[in-house]
């Protein structure tokens, strides 16, 4: 797929479901302890890695959505900021969030300096990218981060392609791709980040397919093991 054929898609989808996505989705987290424990994992892991350089450095919530992830980090203590493809999305974590920074920008390209970032959080942002794609986001996660940060990404577990033509009230044109683990893993060493830790749940209900998360590590300067 082209960059056009499949990110305006999800631009136009979640441009279309902005409003009523937030609205939906308030008070998720809540609800979901295992949820919490990763993110409240990956901002520790951020706060303590000044060997490599990453403490005190901000946090990119890489399709951010309305932001509400954005605001727990910064609740968890690090300066977290969002970057969206959707600008209704942008605009609804402005409003929600005023006191937090939210910017447009594709994770495929994002505009951001080398090696800046203590943390990159992918929270279920790349379902919608197809297989051959993750290669060119992980390799920006890779290149945003100071050595010795940290990447968690969320995602769908599986091998499957789910095609949504309704979603959150709206009719949509998305591709959902469940990623094996294992897969994910490699892809993201691939990048010259190190798998850490991982969490596989089962799905709740209304969930179709487990649920993955892949805490994982830039290596830290002065290290020459790689992954």
């Amino acid at each position: 797929m082209t960059e056009t054929s499949y990110l305006s898609s999800v631009r136009t989808s979640y441009d279309t479901v902005a409003v009523d996505y937030a609205r939906l989705l308030i008070g998720e987290l809540e609800r979901k302890p295992l949820e919490r424990a990763m993110l409240a994992a990956f901002a520790e892991c951020v706060r303590g890695s000044g060997e490599g350089g990453g403490a005190g450095r901000a946090v990119a919530d890489l399709g951010c959505g309305p932001g509400r992830v954005t605001a727990h980090l910064d609740g968890l203590g690090v300066r977290a900021f969002g970057v969206d493809l959707s600008p209704a999305m942008v605009a609804v974590a402005r409003r929600t969030y005023p006191g937090l920074r939210f910017e447009v920008g594709s994770m495929a390209a994002l505009d951001i300096a080398d090696e800046v970032l203590g943390g990159v959080l992918a929270w279920y942002s790349t379902v919608h990218t197809p297989l051959p794609e993750l290669p060119l986001l992980f390799a920006e996660f890779a290149r945003v981060l100071t050595p010795g940060g940290y990447v968690l990404i969320a995602f769908k577990a599986g091998d499957e392609r789910i095609r949504l033509e309704h979603a959150y009230g709206h009719p949509v044109a998305l591709d959902v791709y469940w990623t094996p683990p294992d897969r994910m893993a490699a892809l993201l060493t691939d990048a010259g980040l190190t798998e850490v830790a991982r969490l596989i749940r089962e799905p709740d209900a209304p969930e179709r397919c487990p649920q993955g998360f892949l805490l994982a590590r830039k290596a830290p300067e002065g290290d020459v093991s790689g992954p």
